[in-house]
């Protein structure tokens, strides 16, 4: 089976595709095969006659492989909390259809990175959260934060409360990390690093670029030139 980490956030625009995408592609590059899977999308695209996540399309961009159901599937129009979103649409999201998916893609690849959507207390069916959704997946977290003024209180908060909650937090990533930070800005990862109790896996480029593909391959040539990436993809997984 596939080794697989379930990325999450410190809030909802923070870049978590973006950034999930650039540790798919940085373990293509090595010469891994990467599955990858965001189980629910609201604010979907409507094209052809259909739903489409532009989050999954952008991982499996990333990984090189064909966006199948397994990859994406709830989808949903709304741009809305998903539990709102799904309810508003007709559609009950299931945490067992989500693992036999992600169950599948596991079966046939190295590694399998998941997407989250918004943080871990976002709701998706009922009482339950998208933490609820990690723990049965029985995948460990790796959280990505912003880099300003405010990111240390809201990814101490998303920490701890992994933790608390029975996740195995792996680290942090800081994204769209300015190539000239403020006085916020340069101090945030060490103040994560030292009081969050969790590793600093990396900290990621803010690239400017047309597309968000062009993006991601930005953030991926500079990782790959820094040694340090090699030790943060060994944390992860």
């Amino acid at each position: 089976m596939a080794k697989g980490i379930f990325i999450t956030g410190t809030d909802t625009g923070v870049g978590k595709s973006i950034a999930s995408a650039a540790v798919v592609m940085l373990l293509k590059r090595m010469g891994r095969s990467v599955g990858v899977m965001k189980p629910v999308t609201s604010g979907c695209l409507e094209r052809d006659g259909g739903l489409v996540s532009l989050d999954a399309e952008l991982l499996c961009f990333a990984a090189d492989t064909p966006l199948t159901p397994d990859c994406a599937p709830y989808l949903l129009k709304a741009p809305l909390v998903p539990s709102v979103a799904a309810s508003l649409e007709g559609v009950r999201i299931d945490f067992q259809t989500i693992k036999e998916a992600y169950l599948r893609l596991a079966a046939g690849f190295d590694y399998v990175v998941v997407e989250g959507a918004g943080g871990l207390m976002v709701p998706l069916a009922g009482g339950l959260l998208m933490s609820d959704l990690a723990l049965h997946l029985e995948l460990p977290v790796a959280v990505v934060a912003r880099p300003g003024l405010g990111t240390v209180n809201h990814t101490l908060l998303t920490t701890f409360c992994a933790r608390h909650l029975g996740l195995a937090v792996k680290g942090v990533i800081i994204n769209r990390y300015p190539a000239l930070p403020d006085q916020a800005e340069e101090s945030a990862p060490h103040l994560i690093a030292s009081l969050s109790g969790s590793q600093l896996l990396g900290v990621f480029p803010e690239i400017s670029a047309e597309n968000d593909r062009r993006v991601v391959e930005g953030v991926v040539d500079v990782l790959e030139r820094d040694p340090a990436t090699a030790v943060m993809l060994r944390e992860m997984f």
